[in-house]
């Protein structure tokens, strides 16, 4: 019963463990599974309390090879959470490569308004921002161009029955690295279905890194916006500048406007929309 420093450090360690892991797995399939599993975990207890010996049995087994069921089925999460794990704040890196703040202002500049542009005129695009995970595996299924970011080579790349107009622009380091580039698909099953390839492939990028990918759609003309797996459709032009600068942000400019947005009813994401 003696409870010391030590304890309660422990046991604030352990509880900001579960917390980081459930807001990883919040809102993705991967929290259902683990709802399934607590199912399971309490059959097996109540099993036994009732003295259900065949029942217990199976049960007990299935939890035993039902570990290396787990590493395959939540690959996704696994790989995000040891991704977050890696990204050590020992070296001060600015998401996406940009050297200066004015650096990052225009480029957010210019991929916005590109953005807009092919939206108004319903063409179809796809741009994706490294953050700190890289994506060099993506960069290299497109062709390579590394070039500066510019609103006019992006509204060309995607310009209908050009050569590189078919695939995902690649832009990291503060240039445009690749066009053409193929994207993993997602396989979250709950999307609407009116959603195509291009949005799906534009959250199944975000699934696998912490980048930001742009899309917009030829049929409505609208912009949508991935992150972290889910997708925000038809955001303003003001909105995707402030959903960028503050991707493109380092801690400690991200902790700063966090202070100075305090107690305002404001935010960048709310229930899949963006919302003043």
């Amino acid at each position: 019963m003696n409870i010391g420093i030590l304890d309660i450090i422990d046991i604030a360690i352990v509880a900001y463990v579960f917390y980081k892991l459930y807001m990883l797995i919040k809102e993705t399939r991967a929290e259902q599974l683990v709802k399934g599993i607590l199912v399971l975990v309490i059959a097996t207890k109540l099993s036994e309390l009732f003295q259900l010996h065949v029942v217990s049995w199976i049960l007990k087994n299935t939890m035993t090879v039902g570990v290396i069921a787990l590493l395959i089925v939540f690959q996704p999460e696994l790989r995000r959470a040891l991704e977050y794990i890696g990204r050590t704040k020992l070296i001060a890196k600015s998401p996406g490569g940009f050297e200066s703040e004015e650096d990052r202002a225009m480029a957010i500049g210019e991929i916005s308004e590109a953005a807009f542009s092919l939206a108004r005129q319903k063409i179809g695009a796809l741009i994706v921002v490294e953050r700190e995970t890289g994506i060099n595996e993506i960069i290299q299924t497109g062709t390579q161009i590394d070039a500066r970011i510019t609103r006019q080579l992006l509204i060309n790349i995607f310009i209908p029955n050009t050569p590189l107009h078919d695939g995902a622009v690649a832009i990291k380091n503060n240039r445009i690295m690749a066009a053409g580039c193929f994207l993993p698909l997602t396989e979250n099953k709950y999307l609407n279905k009116e959603l195509g390839t291009r949005h799906r492939a534009g959250i199944g990028i975000t699934e696998m890194s912490d980048c930001i990918s742009i899309i917009v759609s030829e049929e409505s003309g609208h912009v949508s916006v991935a992150s972290n797996g889910k997708l925000y459709r038809n955001v303003t032009v003001n909105y995707l500048r402030e959903v960028l600068q503050k991707a493109l942000m380092n801690e400690n400019e991200t902790k700063s406007i966090f202070k100075r947005k305090e107690g305002k009813k404001e935010g960048f994401f709310r229930k899949g929309r963006f919302f003043k």
